[in-house]
């Protein structure tokens, strides 16, 4: 898959970069279970939430506080990562990388215990 956003400069992101991050985090809020991976646009672009995130785990700005509060009210839903110190829009790429792909790794297995259980012919193995 192509990366249509802009790269980081020395750690430092542009500001359309930031904001799309932004969108990112907003998107992965309000991401209910069991759904497909959110998409955010960017120069008429959709790009996956977790496309963003990785985009971003190097930046060394520091997040603003209204992203942080977001950040920190999704990661208090979250046991593993509770405790963790967000500065920086790195610090909070990071966390929201792994989150994404534990929510990728349940949608998996969700579909393949569905699958399995609704299988036609039960002697057969998935």
């Amino acid at each position: 898959m192509l990366n249509f956003l802009p790269d980081l400069h020395e750690g430092h992101a542009p500001i359309t970069l930031q904001q799309v991050f932004g969108d990112a985090l907003e998107a992965f809020d309000a991401w209910e279970d069991e759904r497909a991976e959110p998409m955010v646009i960017y120069e008429d672009q959709i790009i996956p939430i977790g496309i963003v995130f990785e985009s971003m785990r190097e930046c060394t700005d520091i997040l603003p506080r209204t992203r942080a509060e977001i950040v920190a009210d999704t990661l208090a839903r979250n046991p593993a990562t509770a405790g963790a110190d967000i500065l920086t829009f790195g610090d909070a790429a990071r966390l929201a990388v792994a989150l994404v792909e534990q929510r990728r790794l349940y949608g998996e297995a969700a579909i393949a215990a569905f699958l399995d259980h609704h299988r036609v012919d039960k002697r057969r193995p998935a």
